[in-house]
C-alpha cells in the first residue's frame, strides 16, 4: 500500500517531488484497475499542486459525492452521466491543502445494498465490503494513499476490515455532507481511508485545520472491550481479531477490561433501522415515487418494507437516541476508548452480498468517532479489524488509541 505519511516526509525532504508522488499513484492505478474495478471514473489529466500539505497526494472520491469535472452517477442507472456543476464541500477540502482528485471510486447502489462488481484484493473470489467499496479496495491494492467514503450503518468501518487498511469515521459532522447524496441526514457521515492510522490522521488534519488530530499514540490507555452482545455473535475470526488486539494492547502497557453496556444503549441499537429507514423515504422520495422501476432492487425491497413506518415511531426512536449518548457519555468516564468488532468476521466469498453491518450500527447512531485498525488474518489470506470508538467530539483521542494499538499489534 502507499503510505500518504511516508508520500509527505519524502517530499517535504526533498526526496521526492509531488509530480513523482501523483505518477505513483497513476501507475499503480493502471497497473492494479483492471484486476479490482475500484473506479468508476478516472480524471482525464490529474495533475499535481504546487503547494499544501496534501500536494502530490491522489484521492479516490465515492460516487455519491459531487464533483465538478466528473460525473456523479451514485452506482446506479438512474444517475447515468449526471453532471454536478459544484464540488461537494468534502472535495474542496482536500483540493485546498493540495490534494489531486484522480477518480470516482464505486459505490453500491446509492450507497445501500446493491452490490457493485469491485474484487477484494486481498482474495478475488470475495467482496470488498460496502458501500464504500471501490475506496477500500483502492487504497488496499496500492493505488492511492487516500479515499472518501461514506457511513450510514457501517461503509466505512466494515470495508476497512474487510480490505485491512486504517479508516476512521468521524465524529458526526466533524466532515460537511453538503454535496454528498443524502441517504439519512442524521446519520450519514463522511470518512477516510488510508494505508495506516496516521495516514487517515493526516489526511484529516489537513482538511479540517485540526493540528490535533495528529497526536502521538496514547501511552497506557485504559481500553473498555465491547462485545455488542445484542447484535447477535461474531463468528471464530471475528473473536480472534478481537482476543488478538485486546492481549496485544494488554501486553503492551494498556489497561484493559470488558464493558458492559447499558441496556439503553441496546434498546438504541434496535431502533437504528427505524431512523435510517424513515429518513431514506424523504430523502428518495424522488427516485422512490418518480422513478420507481427504474430504482435499484434491493433497495426499493427495502424502501418498500418501510414505508409504512410511523411518524411518532420515527420521533420516539430519536427520543430513546437522545438518551442513549447522553448514558453513553457517561460510560466513557469509566475508560478512555472502547474495543469493538469492525464486523462480525473476514469478509463473505461473492459478490452478492457486502457483509452485515450489525456491529457498526451503534456507533453511527451515536455520531463517535471510529478509526478501523487491521488485527487478524482469517484463512483466503482475509484481514478482519476492530476499531476503537472514543466519545463524541474526540476524534483526536480515537486516533491516539489507535496508533497505539496498531503499534502493539506490529510488535
Amino acid at each position: 500500500m502507499i503510505s500518504l505519511a511516508d508520500l509527505q516526509r519524502q517530499i517535504e525532504q526533498g526526496e521526492l517531488s509531488a509530480d513523482e508522488a501523483l505518477a505513483q499513484s497513476l501507475a499503480a492505478i493502471e497497473a492494479q484497475e483492471k484486476r479490482i474495478g475500484a473506479f468508476v471514473h478516472r480524471a482525464a489529466k490529474p495533475r499535481a499542486q504546487a503547494c499544501g500539505p496534501l500536494r502530490g497526494i491522489a484521492v479516490g472520491i465515492k460516487d455519491i459525492i459531487d464533483t465538478a469535472d466528473m460525473p456523479t452517477e451514485m452506482g446506479a442507472a438512474l444517475y447515468r452521466g449526471h453532471r454536478p456543476r459544484a464540488d461537494a464541500s468534502v472535495v474542496m477540502l482536500l483540493k485546498q491543502p493540495g490534494a489531486t482528485i484522480v477518480g470516482k471510486t464505486t459505490t453500491t447502489a446509492f450507497a445501500a445494498n446493491d452490490p457493485t462488481a469491485t474484487l477484494n484484493p486481498h482474495n478475488l473470489e470475495h467482496t470488498p465490503g460496502g458501500s464504500s467499496s471501490g475506496s477500500a479496495a483502492a487504497v488496499a491494492a496500492g493505488m492511492i494513499p487516500l479515499a472518501l467514503g461514506t457511513q450510514t450503518g457501517g461503509s466505512v468501518i466494515r470495508p476497512a476490515s474487510f480490505c485491512g487498511v486504517a479508516a476512521i469515521k468521524p465524529s458526526y459532522r466533524l466532515l460537511p455532507t453538503v454535496g454528498v447524496k443524502c441517504f439519512s441526514w442524521t446519520l450519514d457521515t463522511l470518512g477516510l481511508f488510508g494505508a495506516g492510522v496516521e495516514d487517515v490522521a493526516r489526511g484529516l488534519s489537513a482538511m479540517t485545520g485540526r493540528p490535533e488530530l495528529l497526536a502521538q499514540p496514547m501511552t497506557a490507555p485504559k481500553i473498555g472491550v465491547v462485545t455488542q452482545d445484542f447484535a447477535g455473535p461474531a463468528d471464530k475470526e471475528g473473536a480472534c481479531a478481537l482476543k488478538n488486539a485486546a492481549a496485544a494492547a494488554e501486553k503492551a502497557g494498556a489497561s484493559v477490561r470488558e464493558l458492559k453496556l447499558p441496556a439503553l444503549i441496546a434498546d438504541a441499537w434496535r431502533i437504528h433501522t427505524i431512523i435510517q429507514q424513515f429518513e431514506a423515504h424523504q430523502a428518495f422520495a424522488w427516485e422512490y415515487r418518480e422513478n420507481y422501476e427504474a430504482m435499484p432492487p434491493l433497495l426499493r425491497k427495502r424502501l418498500d418494507e418501510s414505508r409504512d413506518i410511523a411518524a411518532a415511531d420515527y420521533d420516539e426512536a430519536r427520543s430513546v437516541v437522545e438518551k442513549a449518548r447522553v448514558v453513553l457519555c457517561h460510560t466513557f468516564g469509566e475508560v478512555d476508548v472502547i474495543l469493538a468488532l469492525s464486523a462480525p468476521g473476514a469478509a463473505p466469498r461473492g459478490l452478492d452480498w457486502t457483509g452485515d453491518p450489525r456491529f457498526n450500527r451503534l456507533w453511527t447512531l451515536m455520531g463517535t468517532p471510529c478509526v478501523n485498525v487491521p488485527a487478524h488474518i482469517a484463512e483466503g489470506n482475509l484481514p478482519v479489524g476492530v476499531q476503537l470508538i472514543a466519545d463524541y467530539g474526540n476524534d483526536a483521542k480515537a486516533l491516539a488509541a489507535a496508533r497505539f494499538l496498531e503499534e502493539a499489534l506490529r510488535a
